[in-house]
């Protein structure tokens, strides 16, 4: 049997943004959490409990608990993907200790900034190792293994492992102010994360219902160059068959849409939710270059 070749340009893309992403990972711990007694998520937050309160370096720290739990998902993993980990893995463990032995940069006085600035960081970093097909913890690890044998999914383990790590601060450091602030950073890191993974969601679906379908979907047509589809439908009370007009919409588009709909039929229900990602486009051909 034929291995797949390699193709070492992806895997140089895939490097360039693991280092970047590690030394970003490393500077969120060292020179912003740390200093402020602020945890952060997933492994790299046990690894900070072990720090604080024991006599071992963070980068030794984070290796203890991300390679066993590596190896011991190694089989459920494809072996790339575990490569990539390792690496990541080794050079955000040096970097953290590096960083902060021979990074000069100045202790900041506010527990909000260095949250916000090691939460986003952290964020950025870890968005950019899972780019390139690797994990930055041994946690997401354990999240494959446990989907793979139970019907526990992968965001429920590392969502009880983070919830694990903020009881541990409560019990250990018996401060309520740091558990605050170190929820505050998790949720920054995860809110980036999703951001950056998904993009901010700017389209929006909308879904009308209404008797003037047709008058609603040409104005839609002719004022927004968008096109739609319609969807068949029956009403509960009466079982009558409905038209229901299904159409992708920026969101600043949404007001004047809201407006169009209410101008022609005031009676119309119009149902609003945001869309996470949009493939192909709904425009209008004709309506391509002018329409924003």
């Amino acid at each position: 049997m034929t291995q797949p070749r390699i193709n070492w340009f992806e895997e140089s893309k895939n490097l360039a943004k693991i280092i970047l992403g590690s030394m970003l990972m490393a500077a969120a711990i060292s020179l912003f959490l740390v200093p402020a007694t602020v945890l952060t998520g997933g492994t790299p937050g046990m690894a900070m409990i072990i720090y604080f309160l024991s006599d071992i370096s963070l980068g030794l720290a984070m290796l203890l608990v991300n390679i066993p739990l590596l190896i011991a998902g190694f089989h459920f993993v494809d072996l790339g993907f575990a490569i990539r980990s390792i690496i990541t893995m080794i050079i955000t463990a040096v970097l953290v200790d590096l960083m902060a032995a021979y990074v000069p940069f100045p202790e900041l006085h506010s527990l909000l900034l260095s949250t916000l600035y090691g939460g986003i960081l952290a964020g950025i970093g870890i968005t950019l190792v899972l780019k390139a097909q690797a994990s930055a913890g041994g946690t997401s690890i354990v999240a494959r293994i446990l989907a793979q044998y139970t019907r526990i999914r992968p965001a429920q383990t590392v969502l009880f492992m983070d919830m694990t790590i903020l009881l541990a601060v409560g019990i250990i450091f018996r401060n309520m102010e740091q558990l605050l602030w170190s929820m505050i950073s998790i949720y920054v890191t995860a809110q980036v994360i999703d951001k950056l993974l998904t993009g901010a969601v700017s389209e929006k679906i909308v879904h009308i219902v209404s008797d003037q379908y047709q008058a609603i979907s040409q104005a839609i047509q002719q004022q927004l160059h968008r096109d739609g589809t319609l969807l068949p439908g029956t009403s509960f009370n009466q079982q009558q068959n409905k038209q229901i007009l299904f159409v992708v919409v920026h969101a600043r588009r949404l007001p004047q849409l809201r407006k169009l709909v209410k101008t022609i039929d005031p009676d119309a229900i119009m149902v609003v939710i945001e869309a996470s990602e949009v493939m192909g486009s709904s425009r209008l051909r004709e309506g391509l270059e002018n329409t924003p």
